[in-house]
């Protein structure tokens, strides 16, 4: 019997989610080069120059946050950010376009009801997630390389 796997469409983007992993600085770090490398790649397809950073990738890197350390999606009209354990996370803190909006961490609740919005952040889920299960593979391969006895330390 063949399984029909639906695609994931995501309604409400309150939703606190539960991590698949614990958020750490360094987790954040690997993170943070795993998207940019990813983003890149996306970038590439299109045709256009390779980025200096994260920029215009918000919407990519929060949902991918959401994914992979749980917590929430908070944003407004020009930045989507995390908000994981209490704090604000974003991999695109330092990104130029981040750097010139006034308030990048002001939430705006409404925005994330509106339709238009809905269809673009679902439509970014199926890339998103395939960074997820690549990003979970590689976290699984550097901790058994790192055990002892593996022969790769």
């Amino acid at each position: 019997m063949t399984r029909v796997v639906k695609p994931y469409v995501m309604t409400d983007w309150a939703v606190n989610r539960e991590a698949q992993i614990t958020y750490s600085y360094e987790r954040f770090a690997q993170a943070k080069v795993f998207v940019f490398k990813k983003w890149c790649e996306k970038v590439a397809e299109r045709g256009a120059l390779a980025p200096t950073d994260l920029s215009g990738s918000c919407k990519y890197g929060s949902l991918f946050m959401n994914r992979i350390f749980g917590g929430v999606i908070r944003g407004h009209y020009e930045h989507q950010y995390n908000i994981i354990e209490g704090r604000i996370v974003d991999l695109s803190h330092d990104a130029i376009d981040v750097g010139r909006i006034a308030n990048p961490y002001l939430h705006e609740p409404d925005f994330f009801a509106i339709p238009e919005k809905l269809a673009s952040l679902n439509g970014c889920l199926p890339r998103v997630e395939l960074w997820v299960i690549q990003f979970m593979a590689e976290i699984e391969a550097s901790e058994v390389s790192s055990l002892p006895g593996s022969g790769l330390d």
